[in-house]
């Protein structure tokens, strides 16, 4: 029997499809919203930092998500670690823009030109999001701060969101990104929750899928929390398949034997 019929579950528990109305509003996502609008207003730059899983990519596509289209115009690429010019390709391409050239110049002129178009054209404000900044070559931070400049340094018309792993912080360090590090107003760190977090987050899911009730024992919650180093990334895939232990196993309840089946088939 599959599990989902054996849980009465009425679509796949813990997926990262969810949408942004469904995300659980946690403290450390509303001090990411509170940031991200923050340096939005001035025009500037904010940092989302966290570990593997912590919640990055899920924060900004929470925040974006509660942007309205016909106020705001994202681009959001994800980094790689590639040069200065494979960033503005992906930028120009989630534009919408083809351009042959190869020269720097070029494809500066021809992004700050669209933002332009947005920006006074159709009375929109935009929002650069990188996210895996942490990936980028060092020297990409150190000229990326002149994609963000108009009008000689004076008009605040792209702000810009890093997100990345903790060593985003250490490359923004470096004598060469400091001119783009001067120009950041916010940071937030996103860590692993503590255990009453985790059975929030883990409740808040089970009711997504369409149980409203508990399946997990408390020790299988503990077990969950301390594998996943309160992790939400983590947490799915161990919440998950110990819920599929637990089905084979005809469980109404998952255990903490459960979660540690379950763990021995994931990193």
């Amino acid at each position: 029997m599959s599990y989902r019929i054996f849980f009465e579950f009425v679509q796949e528990p813990f997926g990262s499809d969810i949408s942004h109305k469904q995300i659980l509003v946690t403290p450390s996502l509303t001090g990411v919203k509170e940031r991200i609008h923050y340096a939005v207003r001035l025009g500037a730059v904010a940092l989302i930092t966290g570990e593997i899983g912590s919640g990055k990519s899920t924060a900004l596509r929470y925040v974006t998500g509660n942007l309205h289209p016909s106020e705001y115009k994202i681009i959001f690429v994800t980094a790689s670690a590639g040069s200065i010019l494979e960033l503005y390709r992906q930028i120009l391409s989630e534009l919408g823009i083809d351009v042959g050239s190869t020269s720097r110049a070029v494809m500066i002129r021809k992004i700050k030109h669209e933002v332009l178009e947005f920006v006074h054209g159709k009375k929109m404000k935009v929002v650069l999001i990188i996210d895996e900044a942490s990936l980028f070559q060092l020297g990409v931070f150190a000229e990326l701060h002149t994609l963000i400049q108009f009008e000689k340094d004076s008009k605040p018309f792209l702000p810009l969101v890093l997100a990345g792993q903790t060593n985003l912080i250490d490359n923004l360090t470096y004598r060469n990104s400091m001119p783009l590090a001067s120009r950041v107003v916010g940071k937030c760190h996103l860590q692993g929750v503590d255990k009453k977090g985790m059975e929030e987050y883990i409740t808040h899911h089970l009711s997504i899928a369409g149980v409203n009730h508990n399946i997990f024992e408390d020790a299988a919650m503990t077990a969950i929390h301390q594998g996943s180093g309160g992790l939400f990334r983590k947490a799915n895939h161990l919440a998950r398949g110990s819920i599929i232990v637990a089905a084979r196993k005809k469980s109404a309840m998952v255990t903490a034997e459960h979660v540690r089946l379950a763990a021995t088939e994931i990193f």
